[in-house]
Order: C-alpha cells, then sequence, then structure tokens
C-alpha cells in the first residue's frame, strides 16, 4: 500500500508580459503562471503526480492557497484507493460541504479541485505506464462513465446516452491510435497575433506559421476597429486564399457590439469569432451566434463547469467548444464537456495558449479522437510557441500536428530547474511617504 504524504503547491510566474507574448483586449500584461502542484507518496520509487492551475500573474497566491485548502482530503489517504475509483475521488473533493460554499463547482476552488485530480491522473497513468491519452481511451465505456458526475445534465445527456457515444466509438478505436501514432493531430496556432506585436511581425509570423503546416491561426481583436481591420488585412496578405484566420476578442464586448464589431470585419471570413462577450451569458452567446451567422462561435477556456456548457449548447450560443485543461474540475470533468459535444454534434477545438495547457490538453483531445468523437474532421488544438521547454515531456509539433506523447503520465511535470528558477519570490512594498 502507498500512501499519499503531501500535497505540495507552489507559485511559479514567467515574465511574458516583458515581451507581450498573450497580450489581447483584456489582458495586457500577462505574466504566464502556474499554481502548481505535487502529489507524493511513500512509494519506494518516490512516484509522484504533477498538475497545475493555468493564471496570468497577480493572483496566483490565490490558487496555491485554494489547492492547499483541499489538501486534507487527501494526505494520508491509500493512494490505490483513491486512484482505483477516480468517480468517488472527485466526490470526495467537490463535496466538501464547506468548501463547497466557495463554489460551488466553480471558480478558485473548482479549479484547484481540478488541479489535485489532474495530478492524481498523472500519477495513474504513470503507474499504468501509458500516457493518458491512451490510458483513457484503454479503458472501457463502462468504466468511463462511471468516473462522470451526471448531476444537472440528465435533462440532455443520460448515462446511457454516454454508453451510447463511447460504445459506438469502439469501432475503429485500434485503427485511430495507430494514425495518431503515425501522423499526429492537428494544430492551429495563436502565436502570429498577439494584438502587442507590430505589423511587421504579424506579418513574418503569418508566413512562418504556413510553411510551418498549421491548419489555421488566431488573431486576437477587439481593442480598436481600425487596428483590427488593419491587422486582418495583414494577415490575409500573408497567407494563401481561403487560409483560415479565426479571430478572438477574450469576453470584450457586450451582445449588440460583438455583432455589430464582427459583421464588421466579416469580409476577412473568420473561421470563428471566440469568446465574444462574457462567458457566463449563455443568452448573449445565443443572440451573438444568430446576429453574425454563418460565423460560427468559439467558446469554453473560460466556461466554469458543464452545466454552462450544457446552457451554451442547449442555447445555440456555441458552434465550436473549446475546453481547458485547467478552468473545470479535472480530466471526469473534461470528459463529460466531450461527450456533450459529442451529443450536440460540434466539434471541439480546446484552448492551449498558455503555460503547460498544450502539454495537458493534447491528452484530451487525443482521448476525444479514439474514444468520444472518432474524427478529426474540423478538430484542431490551439497551439502557442511558449515555455515548453520547462516542462519534462513538452508538447511537440511536426508539420503543424501534435505528435502523440508516448512518455507514461498527463505531460504536467515541470523541470525542477524550472521551478526552482521562476517560483514567485513576491513583490517589493510601494514606498510610503
Amino acid at each position: 500500500m502507498a500512501v499519499i504524504t503531501a500535497v505540495e503547491t507552489v507559485d511559479i510566474r514567467f515574465p511574458t508580459s516583458l515581451s507581450l507574448d498573450g497580450s489581447d483586449a483584456m489582458n495586457t500584461d500577462p505574466d504566464y503562471s502556474a499554481a502548481y502542484v505535487i502529489v507524493r507518496t511513500d512509494a519506494l520509487d518516490g512516484e509522484e503526480g504533477h498538475a497545475f492551475v493555468f493564471t496570468i500573474g497577480r493572483g496566483n497566491d490565490v490558487e496555491v492557497a485554494a489547492i492547499q485548502a483541499l489538501a486534507r482530503h487527501v494526505v494520508g489517504r491509500d493512494a490505490d484507493e483513491l486512484l482505483a475509483d477516480m468517480g468517488e475521488t472527485a466526490r470526495l473533493l467537490t463535496h466538501d460541504s464547506q468548501l463547497r460554499w466557495l463554489g460551488p463547482e466553480k471558480g478558485v476552488m473548482h479549479m484547484a479541485i481540478g488541479a489535485v485530480l489532474n495530478a492524481l491522473w498523472d500519477l495513474r497513468a504513470k503507474r499504468a505506464g501509458k500516457p493518458l491519452w491512451l490510458h483513457l481511451a484503454s479503458m472501457s465505456p463502462d468504466e468511463i462513465v462511471a468516473l462522470l458526475d451526471f448531476r444537472y445534465l440528465t435533462d440532455v445527456l443520460t448515462p446511457a446516452d454516454a454508453l451510447a457515444i463511447l460504445r459506438q466509438a469502439e469501432w475503429g478505436k485500434a485503427e485511430r491510435i495507430a494514425a495518431l501514432l503515425a501522423d499526429g493531430y492537428p494544430a492551429y496556432t495563436t502565436t502570429p497575433g498577439w494584438l502587442g506585436y507590430s505589423d511587421e511581425k504579424l506579418a513574418r509570423l503569418c508566413r512562418e506559421a504556413v510553411d510551418e503546416g498549421f491548419a489555421q491561426i488566431k488573431l486576437k481583436v477587439g481593442a480598436d476597429l481600425d487596428d483590427d481591420l488593419r491587422r486582418l488585412a495583414v494577415a490575409r496578405s500573408n497567407v494563401p486564399p481561403g487560409f483560415p484566420i479565426a479571430i478572438d476578442a477574450n469576453q470584450r464586448w457586450g451582445v449588440s457590439e460583438a455583432i455589430s464589431w464582427v459583421s464588421a470585419l466579416a469580409r476577412f471570413e473568420p473561421a470563428w469569432i471566440e469568446e465574444p462577450t462574457s462567458p457566463d451569458d449563455i443568452l448573449g452567446h445565443s443572440a451573438i451566434a444568430r446576429g453574425i451567422s454563418p460565423i460560427p462561435v468559439a467558446t469554453g477556456e473560460h466556461v466554469q463547469n458543464r452545466i454552462v456548457f450544457k446552457q451554451l449548447l442547449q442555447s445555440g450560443g456555441m458552434q465550436i467548444m473549446q475546453i481547458d485543461a485547467t478552468r473545470v474540475g479535472g480530466v471526469a470533468e473534461n470528459i463529460m464537456n466531450l461527450l456533450l459535444a459529442a451529443k450536440f454534434g460540434i466539434r471541439v477545438c480546446p484552448h492551449a495558449g498558455g503555460v503547460g495547457l498544450c502539454e495537458a490538453v493534447q491528452h484530451l483531445s487525443m482521448f476525444d479522437y479514439v474514444a468520444v468523437s472518432g474524427t478529426l474532421d474540423g478538430r484542431m488544438i490551439e497551439y502557442v510557441d511558449h515555455l515548453h521547454e520547462h516542462f519534462v515531456t513538452p508538447a511537440v509539433i511536426r508539420d503543424g500536428r501534435y505528435v502523440a506523447p508516448t512518455a507514461p503520465g498527463a505531460g504536467t511535470q515541470m523541470r525542477a530547474e524550472s521551478v526552482d528558477m521562476y517560483t514567485w519570490q513576491g513583490e517589493a512594498l510601494a514606498a510610503t511617504s
């Protein structure tokens, strides 16, 4: 028997604001950061699980504190029991009647729960000797459904529905695994599109993205309409005719403003508009989708739980689901989101624009292809070429596609030297007179 001996947390921040990497209409000076968690056991081989919550700087310490508040639920517990029934382990964390008041199932505490659960999934996949995507895909449909919490969802997705989707995907599973290992998973890149970049840099990065084989590029918009018109013209002139260019407003607009702004940009044929308004405004998304059709609405990186995803799908406010590996309550809730997308017949193109998100979310998309949707049609994972060198098994892109990971685990373990170098030491107090 192995016992969980510690849940350690570290506040890690990278100074990406210095080069304006990650800058957009709402987040003008992001410092890509991670509330990093390590679940340790007393096993002789020193087995550990690693995960994180992605933030962009200030407030990362709040997320660290939330993770620390959960340690009492797992420290001292039998690791074998926790890992054997990850559905029950998730309920152990989400059903804390006092911590639940801080959500429920949303915000800082829910993201902290996701980090602890993702670290346990990393540990479980390492024990299985498989990358997380393949470990999940090797589970039976009944085992997968046993992980899931169907509360608040059975009006649109029942356990029987989920089983039917998963059982249908059993056909051809071995061939899809082989295809992933041979050819990888399609990617698109946001690297050219940050608002803080010059037109010259934008043009160069657009050309490079095409040369590198990416299926699409994405540009940030929403700060100034004239700038957006100019930048989209620059991008269009530096990619082949018809090449997909998505746009992302990062929640900048109200409903009417979103419709008028996107309509003004429609001449550039955007592949989608991402996060046009508040992620909580379900009816607003629905109105925007009707107002800008046929341009699809993509959202999800700030959607707080499976219930909001359900409502966005029910209302027609989302045509492309963008799951995020660290926003909701861990791997199992994102499996539920993938099943919701399959039930409604929409494609999933995950958010992956921050430190470690490419490493983490590729496993979910690859599992989706193998065991849920069974298709790559119109599907791609975001890629941004920042900070991958800080991970033990970094995401690898070849010819515009994610190379399927083969190392055991979830890909979320950071290098020890990077943790040491970028652990936050705090800000100096401002001088007072």
